[in-house]
């Protein structure tokens, strides 16, 4: 097995020599590489303005910005170091192709992206940040077909058992350097129900590390218990193309307000909970019969083009307060309307989410169509301006090579702020 790329006993001097000679070289190699790959095969974009639809402006970013790397200089000199683990940790689950796609995939997206980065380093004597890639959601259920975690903690225990015996990095700050992703409804406390992830909380081998997690609350709550960043739900860019590339170019909103997904009639009570703590239910209860609202409980595989169509999108909590529908809803220019006490979303430095959004309390839910015509009366044309900054879009997307503001890059900003946790520097800084 592979964790690290050079020696480090005694001849540790000579082999960073070489380390640092490979490293310019390869530099070299690839920086002629690249440009001749450009000079060869760079052709002008000829993508037609006129195919983009007029209501996705925000959108268009997704088909014209360039996919470059990031500046170095704007990550504070930002190093993470990624861990080679025995493929059973992350490449065997690739074998499902859902593994890629699903909305628990930022677990895959980040771990490509930084492989194809340049803040990444080989050496991890220079590293701030370790990064640790064991893919947790991909076990899917043969019963529904949701990703099964029961997994997740054993396999996380057993990659941590693996480095820390292997190598010295994770013992000398017990982790507190060392990343993981938690991308599912209750993050690290690794379970889809509330009850049991908060009885079960953050294993213990977790707490000090820094853990991406897509859950996010502005109250005390045991799942928050490690240092974390809150991260965007996996959607994928290439599914985002493909819809406003199949779009009607007169980008007509004919659809007032937009919810599609489970609907309870009659919403079960499991362990003394209600699944959304039954808002669901009211909107379907109250607006079911509304011709403003396109409410639909079954699937339908091409529901983003419903997304293109509709001013205001729902986005109500489900068992966990996040929906992937925040992305969606944001990337395809359609009003989110967030029903979820006491979220935290991701990324605020960079989606002013109070500019771009309606938020509703759980509460005043039976008021919901009340709310929106009165936003449709007064300062909707502003909120959709501020919506349709491509900026935002880009914000909220993860690509497989890190695009300058894009998901993986905030989540690499977001690491600039917690360098103070870096061991490398602190022994340069003491030195």
């Amino acid at each position: 097995m592979k964790l690290l790329n050079h020696n480090n006993g005694g001849n540790r001097n000579r082999g960073l020599f070489c380390y640092r000679y490979f490293k310019w070289v390869l530099w070299f190699s690839l920086s002629f590489y690249f440009f001749a790959s450009f000079l060869f095969n760079h052709k002008p974009n000829t993508i037609s303005k006129t195919t983009v639809p007029q209501y996705s402006k925000a959108s268009r970013a997704l088909i014209e910005y360039p996919e470059t790397q990031h500046h170095r200089d704007s990550l504070n000199g930002l190093k993470i170091y990624v861990y080679d683990l025995p493929s059973k940790y992350n490449s065997d689950w690739l074998s499902n192709e859902r593994c890629n796609n699903h909305l628990f995939a930022s677990e895959v997206a980040i771990h490509k992206a930084l492989l194809n980065s340049d803040v990444r380093t080989f050496d991890p004597y220079e590293a701030d940040f370790f990064f640790v890639p064991v893919y947790v959601s991909c076990n899917f259920s043969t019963v529904n077909g949701f990703p099964a975690i029961g997994h997740a903690r054993s396999l996380i225990s057993s990659a941590i058992k693996l480095i820390s015996s292997e190598l010295t990095f994770w013992n000398r700050s017990s982790g507190s350097d060392h990343i993981f992703v938690a991308s599912h409804d209750f993050g690290s406390c690794f379970h889809t129900l509330e009850d049991v992830a908060m009885a079960d909380g953050v294993p213990e081998f977790l707490r000090k590390s820094i853990i991406l997690q897509t859950f996010g609350v502005k109250y005390d709550h045991p799942c928050q218990k490690a240092e974390h960043i809150v991260i965007p739900p996996y959607i994928s860019p290439e599914s985002v193309r493909k819809t406003l590339a199949a779009s009607d170019v007169n980008g007509r909103r004919d659809i007032f307000a937009f919810f599609r997904g489970k609907m309870e009639v009659h919403p079960k009570n499991v362990s003394g909970r209600f699944y959304s703590k039954k808002v669901r239910t009211v909107i379907l209860k109250k607006y079911g019969n509304d011709r403003r609202f396109y409410l639909r409980r079954h699937r339908f595989i091409g529901y983003q083009s419903e997304i293109l169509r509709s001013t205001f999108c729902l986005c109500p909590l489900g068992w966990a307060p996040w929906s992937p529908r925040l992305v969606e809803s944001v990337v395809l220019g359609c009003v989110p309307v967030i029903i979820a006490d006491g979220i935290d979303l991701p990324f605020s430095s960079a989606v002013p989410w109070p500019e771009i959004s309606v938020t509703v309390a759980e509460k005043d839910v039976g008021k919901l169509g009340t709310i929106l015509e009165n936003v449709a009366a007064t300062n909707l044309s502003t909120i959709q301006q501020k919506l349709w900054d491509p900026r935002i879009s880009r914000a909220l997307l993860f690509h497989d090579r890190t695009v300058e503001g894009d998901a993986t890059w905030q989540v690499l900003h977001a690491l600039t702020g917690k360098l103070s946790r870096s061991h490398h520097r602190s022994r340069v800084l003491s030195e």
